[in-house]
């Protein structure tokens, strides 16, 4: 199912409403863009997306129609990522199905393509009746003291778990608790004695258990040193478990319910465990995920180790095993990624399957927009292969990882999901989005005590609608992502490893002082180079996807696998200049490994972030690569801050193309009176707010974008009209020029007419007011 946001009829001038009337001819639809698979981007032009989440309204006779009319007229969208989480309505249910065929209907009709939330998460009451035994677990160790005269009773509570999927519905509640094992044992040092360790379930006695707590009596310690105990007790909640052998399958079979419906795609939102809140009792270090599913899937990765013992160990430590504890946290934490990345994966490929290679998979896999302990734990930092058809974040996420993922996914352009209380927020988003290859995939505002409809016709201003819709001039001429000539790949298994001294941390500090600098960096883990997405090109440049990299900096190595060592030592005789920061002195099974030494000698050891950054910029000049405009603005949420690019600067793409943007002054755009160097040529441009162009080998221009067009000018290449036009062109895969106008209702100019006869005219959607 194909959906491109711009048709292209030749030798005429047809009028269309982006997010308005159909498109009129299916024949010249079809020319213009073929069928036939384009990689990972099945659409040739991105689309505007907005967030619609339906609420108990939409469900009436019609309900859909008002914002679909609204959407239509008054905003840019014409890709609406739909779902709802409304109480007593499952995406199983046949009066959901058919109320949302009539939406899709409806909305095609309008030039408004849907890509549903089809998603487990929407009727987890019908995968507990069907699989009841395949339901997530927590599992939760609670440490006592024992003394040596009376009992002693434990209490163990479960925790409320509750997200954004479950809306008015059912949260993630405890249904039922079992005891699994209590171990007694002496403490050394502050860790278990192991000539002490020992099993005592069989004395202990469960006299109260609820479905969210349990009191378990232990008996009286004996002799005279001091006892300490380990009551290990899991929690089984409304939530499918993310090892279950159906529910994939399960799945499936969501998706196949709605396959005689024309979605446009399907979404999926903030995959993984259960969500990982409260924070302080979650990051604890007394909690894990559970499963008899997943603890054999834990036995047959470790060799048969068991995970209710290696929970105890990676917990409270054993002395004389601390090697064992590496090993089992670094292969926790690393299945954790691995499942969800087999579950995204197969997701995908289903759509592909029932809706067609052209059917987008939308939305973003990040929940907390950060790369710390609470989205390890709820998927093990999985972002970058978590397959999407763009690259998708969400809220905070830093920047350095929305370009990473472009790369990842062979993206144009990169998504972010962003919401705000205040709609004059969105428009800098914009504007520092597009600086970095990016845009906006337009959540409604929230928090807010508006209506639901008023939360998205608040960002149907003017200056919203124009910004937007000079930015969408860039989706018709962008190819490929933002240059970044750096990658930071940091240690996936120490970032997510508690014994870590590295623990949490990715090298965000270093990656926001390059971007600081002017220098875009990649934020990429470790676990894609055994991945073989990060990889050596026949040239020995370091690549991701279409990136080159000048530099590559491997940050904290420790518990890093020899695939890495090896990587590195390969790359070395290559042309990415590589350093180092961290000590690598452990390998994945927590054996000694003097990974310093290993490493070779021509990586670069970071004595400081400021060595390391003014090596780096030393480098880019060695090779003549120019700095873009600094990322002096900052992002702030969820205790994190991290930079960004201002709303006013310049920026090249990985095919040379220069973008140029500016809404400091006025958030619909500033003019932009330039003189540029792309190559050798110069481009001159009197323009508002968007300012692009691409030149072939020859310095002739292949692609143009440009808001509110005055003058450009690049060798004896000119236009030079009487009225600002906005405007996009570029050169086909034919060698022909195919271009757009935008809001302009009136005769061809004649200059543009000499550049070709093929353009398409758009409609720039109207403001709304009540």
């Amino acid at each position: 199912m194909k959906y491109v946001l711009l048709l292209f009829i030749a030798h005429s001038m047809t009028m269309i409403a982006i997010g308005g009337t159909p498109f009129e001819s299916k024949q010249n639809f079809e020319s213009l863009f073929p069928s036939e698979d384009q990689g990972y981007i099945p659409y040739q032009v991105p689309p505007v997306i907005g967030a619609w989440f339906w609420g108990e309204e939409q469900f009436a006779p019609g309900g859909y129609k008002e914002f679909i009319d609204i959407v239509s007229m008054h905003s840019p969208y014409n890709l609406l990522t739909t779902g709802f989480r409304v109480r007593g309505r499952d995406i199983t249910d046949i009066d959901v199905h058919n109320q949302v065929k009539l939406a899709v209907e409806y909305a095609n009709e309008k030039g408004i393509k849907i890509a549903l939330e089809l998603d487990p998460r929407t009727a987890i009451r019908k995968f507990e009746a069907l699989y009841p035994d395949e339901l997530q677990e927590s599992l939760w160790l609670e440490e006592v003291p024992l003394f040596s005269s009376t009992p002693v009773d434990a209490v163990v509570r479960s925790i409320s778990l509750n997200d954004h999927m479950t809306g008015s519905r059912t949260p993630y509640i405890s249904l039922t608790g079992s005891l699994r094992r209590v171990y007694a044992y002496h403490k050394t040092t502050g860790e278990i004695d192991p000539k002490t360790l020992k099993e005592i379930t069989d004395e202990c006695e469960v006299v109260f258990s609820s479905s969210d707590s349990m009191v378990v009596r232990l008996p009286a310690g004996k002799g005279d040193k001091p006892l300490h105990a380990c009551v290990i007790v899991t929690y089984t909640h409304l939530a499918p478990d993310v090892f279950a052998p159906h529910l994939m399958e399960f799945t499936r079979q969501i998706l196949r319910s709605y396959s005689d419906i024309p979605l446009a795609g399907a979404m999926r939102d903030e995959w993984g465990f259960p969500p990982s809140f409260p924070a302080d009792r979650m990051a604890s270090g007394n909690h894990f995920w559970y499963s008899q599913h997943y603890a054999a899937a834990y036995a047959e990765k470790t060799g048969g180790r068991e995970l209710l013992k290696d929970c105890l160990l990676m917990f409270a430590g054993i002395k004389g095993k601390e090697q064992e504890r590496y090993l089992a946290i670094n292969h926790y934490m690393e299945l954790n990624w691995q499942q969800n990345k087999m579950l995204e994966d197969d997701y995908y490929q289903t759509v592909k399957e029932i809706f067609g290679a052209n059917a987008a998979v939308v939305t973003h896999p990040t929940w907390y927009p950060y790369p710390n302990r609470l989205e390890s734990k709820k998927n093990g930092l999985y972002w970058w292969v978590a397959r999407r058809d763009w690259a998708q974040t969400d809220e905070i996420t830093p920047f350095g990882v929305r370009t990473a993922l472009s790369k990842k996914w062979n993206s144009p352009i990169w998504y972010n999901q962003y919401y705000s209380t205040d709609g004059a927020n969105y428009e800098g988003e914009i504007w520092s989005a597009a600086l970095a290859g990016g845009r906006i995939n337009y959540h409604p505002l929230y928090p807010s005590s508006k209506n639901r409809l008023d939360k998205h016709t608040l960002l149907f201003t003017d200056n919203l609608v124009q910004a937007e819709s000079k930015v969408r001039l860039l989706n018709f001429i962008s190819k490929s992502p933002l240059d970044c000539p750096v990658a930071v790949i940091f240690g996936h298994a120490a970032t997510m490893n508690t014994m870590s001294p590295s623990f949490e941390e990715v090298g965000m500090e270093l990656v926001n002082r390059l971007w600081q600098m002017g220098i875009p960096t990649d934020l990429i883990p470790s676990s894609e180079i055994e991945g073989g997405s990060v990889y050596i090109d026949e040239n020995g440049w370091i690549r991701y996807g279409p990136q080159r990299y000048a530099a590559v900096v491997l940050y904290n190595p420790e518990f890093e696998k020899i695939t890495t060592a090896d990587f590195f030592n390969s790359a070395s005789r290559g042309q990415s200049k590589l350093f180092r920061v961290g000590n690598w002195t452990m390998d994945f099974d927590g054996n000694s490994f003097d990974g310093n030494t290993v490493l070779s000698k021509q990586m670069v050891t970071g004595k400081s972030l400021d060595v390391i950054c003014s090596s780096i910029n030393a480098q880019l000049k060695k090779q003549n690569i120019d700095l873009q405009t600094p990322a002096t603005r900052l992002i702030e949420g969820f205790g994190h801050v991290s930079n960004a690019p201002p709303v006013q600067g310049s920026a090249r793409l990985i095919d040379g193309t220069l973008i140029q943007v500016s809404g400091k002054d006025n958030p619909a755009g500033d003019v932009i009176r330039s003189g540029k160097r792309v190559g050798k040529h110069t481009v001159n441009f009197d323009a508002i707010g968007v300012a692009a162009v691409r030149l072939d080998k020859n310095g002739e221009v292949e692609a143009l974008a440009a808001g509110g067009l005055k003058y450009f000018k690049t060798g004896d290449f000119i236009i030079d009209l009487e009225e600002r036009i906005d405007l996009a062109f570029r050169k086909n895969d034919r060698g022909e020029i195919e271009g757009i106008i935008q809001g302009h209702d009136r005769e061809i100019p004649e200059p543009l007419l000499a550049i070709t006869k093929n353009w398409t005219l758009l409609k720039v959607p109207v403001a709304y007011h009540e």
